[in-house]
This record gives C-alpha cells, sequence and structure tokens, in this order.
C-alpha cells in the first residue's frame, strides 16, 4: 500500500470509528486532533488510536497494552499484527473491559 493509499484509509478508519462510538450512546468523549483520536472514557480513563505512517498501522493503547493493526487485503479489514484480531471488535472488547460498561462498535 503507498503511503497515499494508507493515509486515505487510515484518515477514513479514524472518522469511522468516531462515528461507531457517536452511535452507541455510551458515556465517552472522542477527541480528535490530526491523526490521533483520544477516548476519554466515564471513569477518567483513556484510549488513544492513532496512525503510525511509516509502518502503515493503526496502533492503539490502553490500560491492557498497546496494540498494532495493518491493513489486510484480503480481509478487507485492520487486523492486530500478533493475534489477528479485527480492529473494531478489539475496540469493543478494550472499551467495555477498561470501561467496564459494555461497548460494541459497528464497522462501516
Amino acid at each position: 500500500m503507498t503511503e497515499t493509499d494508507f493515509l486515505a484509509r487510515a484518515d477514513a478508519t479514524l472518522a469511522a470509528i468516531e462515528a461507531a462510538l457517536d452511535a452507541t450512546g455510551a458515556d465517552i468523549e472522542v477527541n480528535r486532533a490530526g491523526n490521533v483520536v483520544t477516548l476519554e472514557l466515564a471513569n477518567d480513563s483513556r484510549v488513544v488510536i492513532n496512525t503510525q505512517t511509516p509502518t502503515r498501522q493503526i496502533w492503539v493503547a490502553a490500560r491492557s497494552g498497546g496494540f498494532h493493526f495493518g491493513w489486510e487485503e484480503q480481509s478487507g479489514a485492520w487486523l492486530d499484527t500478533r493475534g489477528g484480531g479485527e480492529l473494531f471488535a478489539s475496540l469493543s472488547r478494550i472499551i467495555s473491559v477498561q470501561g467496564g460498561a459494555p461497548v460494541v462498535l459497528r464497522a462501516p
């Protein structure tokens, strides 16, 4: 994937994450500054999602650790480079566990 392709796909994904979070109605404050989306959960903890252009990845930082997601053309999804989990499903799990309330994000 070229850098231009990555930037376009990653930007669309960050926007989709924002929209998916809004659709849940959960008590999560979403702030975006460029290529970084910070989620402030109701318990005052944070999850940070950002793009890493050199590696062509989306990174997630949470209490449970750091996760790296690369675009998998075959599946048409961002997959965890270590566990293979899909980005939106992984975010649902991470946010639910860290925030203490179930949140389900739907991929577009």
